[in-house]
């Protein structure tokens, strides 16, 4: 996935900051201060990963760091107020949510069988991981 000057203003207009540009990365501060959260999202459009290059997302907060590697594509929505990005292998979706209030959401390994399952027949720690993806449906290559 190339990340584009377009992609990096529409992610920014989602989160509602500013997109700083680091030489090798975009940062993003987002800040929510009545909740007293803060968080950095950075993206690394082209970066080597072990014996490849790809993008790379690291998010930190003050209690963590999240990455995704080899980050395949991403979601926004205005109405959430957050973007989704995801990197998929061999039917394995990751995905990393960030929030334009400063929270972020992990989902690793999810099954993506999952995303257009029958969400009622999943136990509610199943289900969350599912919903939370299916926007990123579309994102994924055909079945065959």
């Amino acid at each position: 996935m190339k990340i584009t000057k377009q992609d990096i203003d529409k992610i920014a207009r989602v989160l509602d900051v500013e997109a700083k540009f680091f030489g090798n990365n975009y940062r993003f501060v987002v800040q929510n201060k009545e909740d007293g959260r803060k968080l950095s999202l950075e993206l690394y459009p082209d970066i080597p990963i072990g014996n490849d290059s790809g993008t790379l997302i690291s998010v930190y907060t003050l209690n963590g760091l999240l990455q995704l590697h080899f980050c395949t594509g991403f979601v926004t929505s205005e109405m959430l107020g957050e973007v989704t990005f995801v990197g998929e292998h061999h039917g394995r979706l990751s995905g990393l949510t960030i929030e334009k209030e400063a929270g972020c959401s992990l989902y690793a390994n999810v099954d993506t069988s999952l995303l257009s399952g029958d969400f009622t027949k999943l136990g509610p720690e199943v289900m969350l991981s599912g919903i939370a993806l299916s926007l990123t449906e579309g994102l994924l290559p055909a079945k065959e």
